[in-house]
């Protein structure tokens, strides 16, 4: 991880590049954020579970 990033608490692979992220745990999560992945992966700045993009997955760069 770059220098002054969390090591991510999970590491979780999806096949789109827009993910909803509410930390899991029910009431103990946070807000339900959207996340929308430019690269590879994409951090959640409230839990640090890092999303990583499948192979080949989100190729069609949608909104």
């Amino acid at each position: 991880m770059p220098d002054g990033q969390p090591a991510p608490t999970e590491i979780i692979h999806v096949d789109d590049r827009t993910i909803a992220c509410d930390g899991g745990d029910g009431a103990l999560g946070h807000p339900r954020v959207f996340l929308h992945i430019e690269d590879r992966e994409k951090m959640c700045p409230y839990c640090s579970r890092l999303y990583v993009l499948n192979e080949g997955a989100g190729n069609d760069h949608g909104h």
